[in-house]
């Protein structure tokens, strides 16, 4: 029986990801709270639909990101 392989070492990209991933809820967060007076003043209903949309879009950037921290490549 062969004993089992260590695991690999971690890598730089983890922590790199985690930062940049802060930086971009970070900066979309500052984007959409500067735009709240605007948004303000918008009927309640179309105020709600708005911050539905803007609050999963910042998901669509993390897919790549996330490949890339764990592969290293940014496309599979």
């Amino acid at each position: 029986m062969t004993p089992p392989t260590p695991p690999p070492p971690p890598t730089w990209r983890k922590p790199a990801g985690m930062f940049i991933i802060l930086g971009i809820v970070a900066v979309l967060a500052w984007i959409i709270g500067s735009q709240s007076d605007v948004i303000g003043g918008w009927p309640i209903w179309l105020q709600a639909i708005v911050y539905l949309f803007l609050g999963t879009i910042w998901i669509a950037p993390l897919r790549p990101l996330l490949l890339w921290m764990e592969t290293g490549k940014w496309r599979e």
